[in-house]
């Protein structure tokens, strides 16, 4: 197994490291509250694999106490925190979840099945937001953001959200760089390039537990943008 710099494993659940068939990487930043709600709707045979990206809030202690296996990523950066938890992995399957609350792991089965049974090599979640979920500048963007990925990649992607599996050593090939917010984009223009099928599969998304570190602020929305832009040039 590889390892990240900066990224060190503790706080393993003996009762979950027995051969997980999917391992659930939830990069985490202060997010206790969502956390406590969400690592207990984990799906039978999924391990969570909580990723604490600097926070202060005790996230690593609840993860813990709910059984998580608990990885620090010490470089700041969502594509730092879901590369370390990556490389921390261990099950052939590996998903990708918000630790927000914002969506349930109850629905993961949806978006891992196509990739257990062969069916697909990437699936993502396509977000379908209840009320207050989705502000309207951020859904805006993100619909920009997914109609540029579909001229450059050839795939009929309409979302670019954080829930997503594909198997973990094929994922590793992909030689995945950004560490900051352009890194799901990446891996979708990466996994396109490399000739992977890629499906979408719709999810509920909810409104999350406390405000996003990533795209909560005017500035953090734009800053996502920005690395996203970057990876379409590239």
């Amino acid at each position: 197994m590889t390892s990240t710099p900066g990224a060190t494993a503790a706080g393993d659940a003996p009762a979950q490291d027995a051969a997980p068939t999917v391992d659930v990487v939830l990069p985490c930043l202060d997010e206790a509250e969502g956390l406590a709600w969400l690592l207990p709707r984990l799906p039978a045979g999924m391990r969570a694999v909580v990723v604490d990206n600097g926070s202060t809030d005790g996230s690593a202690r609840v993860a813990r106490e709910h059984g998580a296996r608990v990885v620090t990523a010490a470089r700041r950066g969502f594509g730092a925190a879901c590369h370390a938890g990556l490389e921390a992995a261990t099950a052939d399957v590996v998903a990708f979840c918000d630790a927000d609350a914002s969506l349930d792991p109850a629905d993961l089965p949806r978006v891992v099945t196509p990739v257990l049974s062969g069916d697909a090599d990437l699936v993502l979640g396509r977000r379908v937001p209840g009320r207050g979920a989705w502000p309207w500048h951020l859904r805006l963007a993100n619909q920009e953001l997914a109609r540029r990925a579909r001229r450059r990649t050839g795939v009929a992607v309409h979302d670019l959200g954080p829930m997503r599996a594909a198997r973990r050593e094929a994922l590793l090939a992909l030689d995945l760089r950004d560490r900051r917010s352009g890194y799901p984009l990446e891996m979708l223009v990466a996994a396109a390039d490399a000739g992977w099928r890629v499906a979408e599969v719709d999810v509920p998304y909810r409104a999350r537990l406390g405000r996003s570190k990533v795209t909560g602020t005017p500035l953090g929305a734009w800053r996502a943008v920005r690395d996203m832009s970057r990876v379409l040039a590239a």
